[in-house]
């Protein structure tokens, strides 16, 4: 019943354009805050898009830097325990005195081909062979001080002897290499 009475405390006086404008006014002012309110919506599933598709080429690139170290680092802890293997091949050959090796040639040259085709294979898994040389600059990144000793001529700091090759896979350091480093003269 309040509903009827509201409809009859308004007819419009068709005669009087007022009441026409009135009615216009209100409905173009509902379908304007209607358009404003789809423009506002649209906005923001633009913005929720945008930000979908950045988080989606975040992952990705994620995903593909992840799976790039695995491919080159993957192998890392094997890596380290295959030194062991190239370092005692390089002891037994640094042991082979000349008698032995023309007597066992044919032993001694199964080793060196052998230890190659290691190198060969640490090459193909982007494993390098770090070896300072003497009178090089002491690098603590790449080299590890086994003992520190004055060295008459030489600069502190300065390696003075090599003990072992160190190795790196890509850009990180698998072992250091071992040396000596001068004191000083």
């Amino acid at each position: 019943m309040a509903d009827e009475k509201q409809e009859v405390e308004f007819e419009p006086d068709f005669d009087n354009v007022e009441d026409f404008e009135e009615i216009d006014m209100s409905e173009e002012a509902v379908e304007l805050s209607e358009v404003e309110e789809l423009r506002q919506e649209n906005e923001q599933l633009k913005d929720r898009l945008m930000r979908t598709m950045a988080e989606a080429e975040n992952q990705r690139k994620r995903g593909e830097r992840s799976r790039r170290d695995a491919e080159i680092y993957g192998g890392s802890r094997l890596a380290k325990d295959m030194l062991s293997v190239y370092d005692n091949m390089s002891r037994a050959l640094e042991a082979v005195g000349e008698d032995q090796r023309e007597a066992s040639k044919a032993l001694i040259d199964g080793i060196e081909l052998t230890q190659r085709e290691l190198l060969s294979v640490f090459r193909n898994h982007k494993i390098v062979v770090v070896m300072p040389l003497v009178g090089d600059k002491f690098d603590p990144k790449i080299h590890e001080a086994m003992f520190e000793a004055p060295v008459p001529g030489s600069k502190a700091g300065n390696i003075i002897q090599v003990m072992s090759k160190g190795f790196m896979i890509g850009d990180r350091l698998l072992r250091a290499a071992q040396v000596g480093v001068s004191s000083g003269g």
